[in-house]
Protein backbone atom coordinates (compact mmCIF):
# COMPACT_ATOMS: atom_id res chain seq x y z
CA UNK A 1 0.00 0.00 0.00
CA UNK A 2 1.22 2.94 -1.22
CA UNK A 3 1.63 5.74 1.84
CA UNK A 4 0.81 9.27 1.25
CA UNK A 5 2.83 11.80 2.61
CA UNK A 6 -0.36 13.14 4.70
CA UNK A 7 -0.51 9.58 6.31
CA UNK A 8 3.23 9.78 7.18
CA UNK A 9 2.65 13.66 8.84
CA UNK A 10 -0.49 11.92 10.89
CA UNK A 11 1.60 8.93 11.75
CA UNK A 12 4.19 10.75 12.85
CA UNK A 13 1.76 13.19 15.08
CA UNK A 14 0.81 10.21 16.56
CA UNK A 15 4.12 8.28 17.31
CA UNK A 16 5.43 11.36 18.94
CA UNK A 17 2.55 11.48 21.26
CA UNK A 18 2.90 7.70 22.20
CA UNK A 19 6.58 8.35 23.66
CA UNK A 20 6.30 8.72 27.15
CA UNK A 21 9.94 10.62 27.43
CA UNK A 22 11.00 8.99 30.47
CA UNK A 23 14.39 8.79 31.35
CA UNK A 24 15.63 5.45 32.31
CA UNK A 25 16.48 4.91 35.56
CA UNK A 26 17.91 2.04 38.07
CA UNK A 27 14.08 -0.57 38.55
CA UNK A 28 13.32 -3.19 40.45
CA UNK A 29 13.28 -5.11 37.32
CA UNK A 30 12.67 -5.08 33.71
CA UNK A 31 9.42 -6.19 31.78
CA UNK A 32 9.93 -6.54 27.83
CA UNK A 33 6.47 -6.70 26.23
CA UNK A 34 6.14 -9.56 23.57
CA UNK A 35 4.99 -8.19 20.00
CA UNK A 36 6.77 -8.99 16.77
CA UNK A 37 9.51 -6.22 17.03
CA UNK A 38 12.42 -8.21 18.39
CA UNK A 39 13.83 -4.86 18.81
CA UNK A 40 12.34 -5.11 22.29
CA UNK A 41 14.69 -7.51 23.22
CA UNK A 42 17.58 -5.77 22.05
CA UNK A 43 17.31 -2.87 23.94
CA UNK A 44 15.90 -4.89 27.20
CA UNK A 45 19.39 -6.83 26.78
CA UNK A 46 21.33 -3.18 26.41
CA UNK A 47 19.45 -1.89 29.72
CA UNK A 48 20.16 -4.56 31.90
CA UNK A 49 24.33 -4.36 29.90
CA UNK A 50 23.39 -0.49 31.79
CA UNK A 51 22.87 -1.67 34.67
CA UNK A 52 19.05 -0.48 34.93
CA UNK A 53 17.89 -3.82 36.44
CA UNK A 54 19.04 -7.41 37.87
CA UNK A 55 15.47 -9.53 36.25
CA UNK A 56 14.30 -9.25 33.15
CA UNK A 57 10.75 -10.87 32.83
CA UNK A 58 9.82 -11.74 29.28
CA UNK A 59 5.85 -12.01 28.55
CA UNK A 60 4.33 -12.85 25.58
CA UNK A 61 2.56 -16.31 23.90
CA UNK A 62 1.85 -15.64 20.04
CA UNK A 63 -0.71 -13.87 18.01
CA UNK A 64 -1.90 -14.07 14.44
CA UNK A 65 0.98 -11.70 14.05
CA UNK A 66 3.82 -13.45 15.58
CA UNK A 67 3.03 -17.10 15.07
CA UNK A 68 5.33 -17.37 12.16
CA UNK A 69 7.83 -15.38 13.49
CA UNK A 70 8.26 -16.63 17.00
CA UNK A 71 6.18 -20.03 16.93
CA UNK A 72 7.67 -21.64 20.04
CA UNK A 73 5.99 -17.69 21.49
CA UNK A 74 7.26 -14.19 21.90
CA UNK A 75 9.02 -14.48 25.28
CA UNK A 76 10.94 -17.88 24.32
CA UNK A 77 12.46 -15.64 21.27
CA UNK A 78 13.08 -13.06 23.22
CA UNK A 79 14.96 -14.94 25.69
CA UNK A 80 17.27 -16.60 23.50
CA UNK A 81 17.82 -13.48 21.68
CA UNK A 82 18.92 -11.48 25.01
CA UNK A 83 21.16 -14.44 25.50
CA UNK A 84 22.85 -14.30 22.44
CA UNK A 85 23.17 -10.55 23.15
CA UNK A 86 25.15 -11.61 26.55
CA UNK A 87 22.20 -11.84 29.22
CA UNK A 88 22.52 -14.66 31.03
CA UNK A 89 19.96 -17.15 31.65
CA UNK A 90 20.07 -16.53 35.32
CA UNK A 91 19.09 -13.27 35.33
CA UNK A 92 15.98 -13.87 32.79
CA UNK A 93 12.57 -14.72 33.23
CA UNK A 94 9.85 -16.14 31.09
CA UNK A 95 5.82 -15.60 31.08
CA UNK A 96 5.07 -17.48 28.22
CA UNK A 97 1.46 -17.17 27.80
CA UNK A 98 0.15 -13.36 28.30
CA UNK A 99 -2.38 -12.44 24.90
CA UNK A 100 -2.53 -8.86 25.81
CA UNK A 101 -0.83 -6.14 27.82
CA UNK A 102 -2.97 -6.51 31.07
CA UNK A 103 -2.03 -10.33 31.05
CA UNK A 104 1.39 -8.78 30.85
CA UNK A 105 1.05 -7.07 33.71
CA UNK A 106 -0.77 -9.37 35.44
CA UNK A 107 0.79 -12.27 34.75
CA UNK A 108 4.31 -11.48 34.98
CA UNK A 109 3.36 -9.98 38.45
CA UNK A 110 2.88 -13.97 39.27
CA UNK A 111 5.89 -15.47 38.23
CA UNK A 112 8.12 -12.09 40.12
CA UNK A 113 5.57 -13.19 43.11
CA UNK A 114 6.59 -17.22 42.42
CA UNK A 115 10.06 -16.25 42.51
CA UNK A 116 10.18 -14.53 45.68
CA UNK A 117 11.22 -11.09 44.10
CA UNK A 118 10.38 -7.57 45.86
CA UNK A 119 9.48 -5.15 42.95
CA UNK A 120 9.30 -1.28 43.82
CA UNK A 121 9.54 -0.32 40.18
CA UNK A 122 9.57 -1.61 37.08
CA UNK A 123 11.30 -0.62 33.73
CA UNK A 124 8.63 -1.64 31.17
CA UNK A 125 10.60 -2.45 27.92
CA UNK A 126 8.05 -2.17 24.87
CA UNK A 127 7.57 -0.90 21.09
CA UNK A 128 7.89 2.91 20.85
CA UNK A 129 4.57 3.08 19.70
CA UNK A 130 2.98 1.16 22.71
CA UNK A 131 4.43 3.21 25.38
CA UNK A 132 1.84 5.13 26.54
CA UNK A 133 -0.85 2.23 26.60
CA UNK A 134 2.12 0.37 28.08
CA UNK A 135 2.62 2.99 30.94
CA UNK A 136 -1.59 3.82 31.47
CA UNK A 137 -1.63 -0.21 31.98
CA UNK A 138 0.76 -0.67 34.38
CA UNK A 139 -0.25 2.51 36.75
CA UNK A 140 -3.94 0.69 36.45
CA UNK A 141 -3.21 -3.05 37.29
CA UNK A 142 0.46 -2.48 39.17
CA UNK A 143 -0.71 1.06 41.32
CA UNK A 144 2.00 0.66 44.07
CA UNK A 145 4.76 0.44 42.22
CA UNK A 146 6.60 3.04 40.10
CA UNK A 147 6.37 2.41 36.51
CA UNK A 148 8.98 3.68 33.93
CA UNK A 149 9.17 3.57 30.02
CA UNK A 150 11.51 2.65 27.52
CA UNK A 151 11.88 1.81 24.19
CA UNK A 152 14.22 1.36 21.20
CA UNK A 153 15.03 5.14 20.65
CA UNK A 154 14.42 5.16 17.15
CA UNK A 155 12.94 7.60 14.64
CA UNK A 156 9.76 6.56 13.13
CA UNK A 157 10.82 6.23 9.68
CA UNK A 158 13.53 4.40 10.91
CA UNK A 159 11.27 1.92 12.74
CA UNK A 160 9.49 1.78 9.66
CA UNK A 161 11.97 0.99 7.36
CA UNK A 162 12.98 -1.51 10.12
CA UNK A 163 10.19 -3.36 10.26
CA UNK A 164 9.93 -3.28 6.25
CA UNK A 165 6.30 -2.84 5.92
CA UNK A 166 4.96 0.85 6.55
CA UNK A 167 0.79 -0.10 6.52
CA UNK A 168 1.42 -2.86 9.51
CA UNK A 169 3.40 -0.63 11.80
CA UNK A 170 0.85 2.13 10.44
CA UNK A 171 -2.21 0.29 11.29
CA UNK A 172 -0.65 -0.83 14.51
CA UNK A 173 0.28 2.50 15.86
CA UNK A 174 -3.52 3.45 14.77
CA UNK A 175 -4.67 0.57 16.77
CA UNK A 176 -2.40 1.81 20.06
CA UNK A 177 -4.22 5.40 19.90
CA UNK A 178 -7.72 4.01 19.58
CA UNK A 179 -6.85 1.75 22.75
CA UNK A 180 -5.69 4.61 24.48
CA UNK A 181 -8.96 6.36 24.01
CA UNK A 182 -11.02 3.54 24.83
CA UNK A 183 -9.55 1.33 27.56
CA UNK A 184 -9.97 3.80 30.13
CA UNK A 185 -13.64 3.62 30.25
CA UNK A 186 -13.06 -0.70 30.60
CA UNK A 187 -11.47 -0.21 33.37
CA UNK A 188 -8.11 -1.59 31.48
CA UNK A 189 -5.68 1.58 31.88
CA UNK A 190 -5.49 4.99 33.79
CA UNK A 191 -7.06 8.08 31.55
CA UNK A 192 -4.43 10.42 29.29
CA UNK A 193 -5.33 13.52 27.76
CA UNK A 194 -5.17 13.28 24.08
CA UNK A 195 -4.43 16.81 22.40
CA UNK A 196 -6.92 17.92 19.90
CA UNK A 197 -4.43 17.25 17.05
CA UNK A 198 -3.59 14.15 17.99
CA UNK A 199 -7.18 12.97 17.85
CA UNK A 200 -7.44 14.67 14.28
CA UNK A 201 -4.53 12.54 13.10
CA UNK A 202 -6.02 9.66 14.69
CA UNK A 203 -9.42 10.33 12.58
CA UNK A 204 -7.63 10.75 9.38
CA UNK A 205 -5.76 7.65 9.30
CA UNK A 206 -8.91 6.04 10.03
CA UNK A 207 -10.56 7.69 7.63
CA UNK A 208 -7.03 6.66 5.30
CA UNK A 209 -7.45 3.04 5.55
CA UNK A 210 -5.17 2.39 8.17
CA UNK A 211 -7.65 -0.03 10.63
CA UNK A 212 -7.09 -3.67 10.69
CA UNK A 213 -6.01 -2.94 13.97
CA UNK A 214 -8.99 -1.23 15.62
CA UNK A 215 -11.54 -2.59 18.19
CA UNK A 216 -14.53 -2.99 16.08
CA UNK A 217 -17.69 -1.93 18.01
Amino acid sequence: MEVAPSAWRDAQVVWDYQLMHHTPKRCSVGIGLGSHDLGVATHSARLYHDGLFPVVVFTGATSPTTAARFPRGEAVHYREHAMALGVPESAILVEPNAANTGQNVVFSREVLAAARLSVTSVLVVCKPYEERRSFATFRQLWPDVEVVCASEPVEFSDYVAGIGNAKLVIDMLTGAMQRVMLYPAKGFTIPQEVPAEVRAAFERLCAAGFVSRLIRS
